[in-house]
Parts: structure tokens; sequence; C-alpha cells
């Protein structure tokens, strides 16, 4: 891969006026061969095999980055599905692993490792029922470890029983970490349409059918895209979708330099690069930014959706232009605590967790950190969650939910995580009940337009 001049100098101007950073580079792991029927000896394949493959991933990854003048804000790894791997074994022994996984985290000097996950779309395995068992004290009781389970698809329909469980589970984690504002269930996330190889926490993991070892890299870029939205100034939207489109090729030239560059240096394939712009709490590194420069005056303004989804297609267009190695989640990402001028539209009460709703038809993941009052019953995160996966199954889109029911929270308080994780203002939820509709559990049929064969 060979760069211009000019690619080189762009490239400079981003990362030093624009605040261009690659936002995660992750090692994909696979842990399928190590299960044991003894818990401490799975437990120890897992570390010595984290630790084995991504012990040389940090110094890589900050030796390219000083190199190269593109700074790396995360270096992270993800495993092959724990339900998938060690599925012989009961809830204790997965705590086992995850305890494992954490100290192997720790030891190699990644901020996360993600894959704590299970598969549940169309039915549950013993093992998956014991993860998600396990996944409240497993995920509580660790400082590393990410969780993710997938409860529907366009092509299976929408497990109701699992998501049930889960969102008792959701209750739980939040009561284990309630001393640290449920930060607990900011690593949990519940999926329709999960892809195999998103970089991104707390939704990653190492898919099954991804080779032993991969790096993927996440590209984010908030700030370059909001400059170029301001520098485009009041032209049409074709016209700005065309200058968002420039952003994003140039973005996603810097990201695949930076994994093909790493895995060359590891000696492992190199997996894909996603698009997704992912925000932080800092001014100008803010998706609600730019969509107020786009021309709404907050965040939830009638037309939100309508600007979400022109930046998520700009995106993606300009990124598949730069590279055939495209995957993960690609678009835009919309979490609450995240971004500054979500937060403070939720403040000022301009943006409801409704129309948020509405927003993630067009973004590339869904309700992301939304923190709701502690007592929300586990029968409206249930609901909640089931509706953002059937926007998921009926248009063929990864769809997510990261909720936090923080106990002892009401609307008009605040979580507050600190660090990346940022704030959540405590969004008002619905009082109508869809217990009976939960309660009737089994299977959602797939929708019509999931039978392609």
């Amino acid at each position: 891969m060979s760069w211009t001049t000019s690619e080189i100098i762009e490239t400079l101007r981003m990362t030093e006026v624009e605040h261009l950073d690659i936002r995660t580079v992750a090692m994909g792991i696979s842990l399928r061969g190590l299960t044991a029927d003894d818990p401490k000896t799975a437990a120890q394949r897992v570390y010595d095999r984290v630790c084995q493959r991504a012990e040389r991933l940090i110094p890589t990854v900050n030796s390219l980055s000083n190199q190269l003048g593109i700074p790396v804000a995360n270096k992270r790894v993800s495993i092959t599905p724990v339900a998938v791997a060690f599925d012989n074994l009961d809830r204790s022994g997965l705590i086992e692993i995850s305890h494992s996984l954490d100290k192997a985290a720790e030891s190699v000097g990644v901020d996360f490792i993600a894959g704590f996950s299970a598969l549940v779309d169309k039915g549950c395995t013993v093992g998956d029922d014991s993860l998600m068992a396990a996944i409240p004290e497993a995920i509580g009781s660790t400082q590393r470890v990410c969780g993710s389970v997938n409860v529907a698809s366009s092509r299976a329909g929408i497990n109701l029983d699992a998501i049930a469980t889960m969102s008792h589970a959701i209750k739980d984690l939040a009561e284990y970490t309630r001393d640290q504002n449920a930060i607990g269930c900011a690593k949990l996330m519940m999926f329709c349409n999960v892809p195999e190889d998103n970089p991104f926490v707390a939704g990653s993991f190492h898919g099954i059918t991804e080779p032993e070892t991969v790096i993927n890299v996440g590209v984010s870029g908030p700030g370059v895209v909001l400059d170029a939205v301001l520098r485009a100034g009041e032209v049409d939207v074709q016209a700005l979708a065309e200058q968002i489109k420039l952003s994003a090729f140039k973005m996603t030239r810097a990201g695949e330099l930076i994994g093909r560059r790493v895995a060359t240096e590891l000696g492992i394939p190199f997996g894909i690069v996603d698009l997704s712009l992912a925000p932080t709490p800092e001014p100008g590194d803010s998706v609600g930014e730019v969509l107020k420069a786009i021309g709404l005056e907050d965040v939830g303004a009638p037309g939100s959706t309508a600007a979400l989804a022109l930046l998520t297609d700009a995106m993606k267009r300009g990124g598949l232009m730069a590279s055939s190695s495209v995957g993960g989640l690609s678009g835009a990402f919309i979490p609450v605590s995240e971004d500054i001028a979500m937060i403070e539209a939720v403040e000022k009460g301009h943006l409801s967790l409704e129309k948020l709703e509405a927003m993630t038809a067009v973004c590339s993941v869904g309700l992301d950190m939304v923190a709701v009052p502690g007592d929300t019953p586990a029968d409206t995160i249930a609901g909640i969650i089931a509706d953002e996966c059937a926007i998921g199954m009926v248009n063929h889109k990864t769809t997510a939910v990261r909720i936090i029911p923080a106990p002892g929270k009401v609307v008009g308080d605040v979580a507050d995580f600190g660090g990346l994780l940022g704030k959540a203002p405590i969004m008002p939820v619905s009082q109508l009940s869809p217990s009976r509709f939960i309660g009737r559990g089994g299977q959602l049929p797939q929708a019509i337009t999931g039978v392609k064969n």
C-alpha cells in the first residue's frame, strides 16, 4: 500500500489540526481447542494463548504510531465467543475463564478484552445458558472483560426467551456494580445481526469464520468530518455528502496503513477497517456536533434521522472507495454518554429515547450507552431490546442495545463513568408495560425479507 506525498501531507493535517486518531487496533485470537473438563486447566490455557499471541501487540502498535505520526487511541483483544469455545463448562467454570481473560489483558497491556459472548438468535445450548447466567458476576467482577449476546438476526428472527433472560442479567449486573454507577452494563451489548469482525468494544468478538489470529482496525475522526462540513459552507446536501466522502476516504487510508503495517510486523493476517465514526466526550470529537453543523438546531430536532442517514451513507461510500477490506459496523455511533452534543441534547430535553430509537434505523449500532432509572423493570428493558432488534431484523442491519439501569438514579440524575465512557443523563422511560408480550416467549419469526435462498 503506497502513499502519495499529498496524502501524507493531508494525513498530517488531519492528525495535527482535526484530531484524527485510529480509535482502535484489535487483535482477534481464536480460543478453539483450549477447553478441558477442569476449568482451572482451561483458564490457564486461555491465559497462555492470549499472552503468547498478544505479547508484541502494544509495543508494535506504539512503535508504528510514532513512526507514522498517527495516534492510536486504544489497543484491544477480541476472542472466540466464550460460549462456543467452552460450551462444556458450567457457570462457575465460565467465571473462572473470565478472571483468566482479565489477567491476560492486564499482562499484555490492552484496555479491554472482548468476547465473553454467546450467539443465541435461534436458540440456546447448555453452554449458552451457562454463559448468560455467568455474565453478571463474570463482567461485574472483572475490569477489562466485555461481553455480548446476539439475540436476533434477519435470518432467524428474535429470541424473546433470550432477551427476557438477558434483561434480568442486565439488572443483576447493574446491581453488582452499583457502587460504580452500574458501569458493568457499559461492558455488555445485546445485538441483532452481530458482525464477526467488529473491533469496537463492548460488542467485539473473534468470529468463528475468522483465522487463528487477525488484526482489525477501527477508524474514527468525527473532528475530521466536522472540519470538512464547516469548510464546505452553505452547499446543498449532495455537495456536502461529497465532502464527507472525501474525509472518509482519507481516514480509511490512514487506518488501513496502520492495520496492514501492524499485521506485517506481527506476521499475521490483516482483516478489516471499520469505518465507524466513534465519538468521545471531548468537544470537537462529537457525531452530534457534526449533525448540528449539517444544519440541525440540536440533535433530536426534526430532520435528525435524515441528517444521520446522510452522514452514515457518505462515510460508507468514501471508505469503500478507499479500501476493499471494509467490515465491522462501519457507520456512525451515537452513544449518549460518550458524545458531548448527545449529552447536552438529552439534558436540555431535546432528545428522547423514542427519537433516539428512530435514529438508530440509519446508524451503525443502536441504543448505545443509554442510562435509565434504576427501578426500570426487566420487562421494560426486554421490550426496548426487542424493539431495537426488530429494526435490525427487518432492515438487514446491525442494531444493538447497551443500556444502563443505574441503581438509585432517577430522571434528572447523571451516571458519571469518567474517561472515554463519559457521563449519561438518566433518560425517562415509558411507564407502559410490555410484560404480557415479553412473557409469551418463544421465537418471533424472521421477517419475510429474511428468506432469500
